[in-house]
């Protein structure tokens, strides 16, 4: 049996299974290991670890892939506590780029684009990450993902550029008033997901040409900015993330526009992770 660990910062989806089939499966808590105490992150893996085996067993392997940098003092003591639990052969961990990179791309290679709230990409060879641009996050980058959507729709906003038709109603959504827009944005305790909160909105009226003008800017900014910085556009293109699966009718013929087509599309990666496991 093998046990196959996504976890994002929010959730970690956990699956078990022999030669290739799911036998179990279940949603925990997110594991960050850059922004969680350590205690928090080895307090998930207990919980986990003790529903799938309350009585101890023997896994192959375990694949954890991991939000944030795990150091090498981090994954020892991430191996001993999951040895704790269950006799296990390999524990390969590895961060949530690696995670999309081997979703999307298999034992093959290819570019790769995270587009969730924020958005990242890779050069994958096969193998490893072997060429990055940084993200910068939503305030100095996130290109392509929903939250940098929110950041160029509000800006518009409060500059009176959007239809007046969509600020009405989005107001009564919302509540768009400007101090409002301040209080969340630069006193909210989580920005980028309010930010990111607004995508279902805005792309819900991108029939109206002036909103379907600023979800092609954000992708075109990703594309510009970030995704031709790789110079391997003839490999294809893997886009992980539910924000650009649910952008891909807007995304893929702007990114064919530049010379990218896109292989394949996952909301989420461990549905990928669970094939490249088999």
């Amino acid at each position: 049996m093998k046990l196959i660990i996504e976890s994002g910062a929010t959730k970690s989806d956990w699956r078990l299974t022999e030669k290739g089939k799911q036998l179990s499966g279940g949603l925990f808590h997110g594991m960050n290991v850059s922004s969680m105490p350590m205690g928090k992150v080895l307090g998930v893996m207990d919980e986990a670890l003790a529903h799938f085996f309350p009585e101890g067993g023997e896994l192959e392997g375990i694949y954890l892939y991991l939000a944030g940098i795990a150091t090498p003092a981090i994954r020892e003591q991430i191996c001993e506590r999951i040895r704790s639990h269950v006799r296990t052969g390999e524990i390969d961990i590895q961060n949530d780029l690696c995670a999309a990179a081997r979703a999307v791309c298999g034992h093959g290679s290819g570019v790769v684009a995270i587009m969730g709230t924020g958005s990242n990409s890779c050069f994958y060879d096969g193998d490893t990450v072997s060429q990055r641009v940084r993200s910068g996050g939503f305030i100095i980058g996130d290109e392509g993902g929903a939250a940098a959507l929110g950041k160029l729709f509000l800006a518009d906003l409060i500059k009176e550029r959007i239809p007046e038709a969509v600020a009405k109603e989005f107001d009564a959504q919302f509540d768009a008033s400007y101090g409002n827009i301040v209080e969340k944005i630069y006193h909210g305790e989580r920005p980028a997901a309010w930010l990111g909160s607004l995508a279902p909105f805005i792309v819900s009226h991108a029939d109206d040409p002036a909103i379907k003008a600023l979800v092609e800017r954000n992708f075109r900014d990703f594309i510009e900015r970030t995704l031709l910085r790789y110079p391997v556009r003839e490999l294809g293109l893997g886009a992980v993330g539910g924000f650009g699966y649910a952008c891909r009718g807007i995304f893929s013929p702007l990114a064919a526009e530049y010379g990218f087509k896109v292989n394949k599309y996952l909301p989420e990666p461990v549905e990928g992770l669970l094939e490249y496991h088999r």
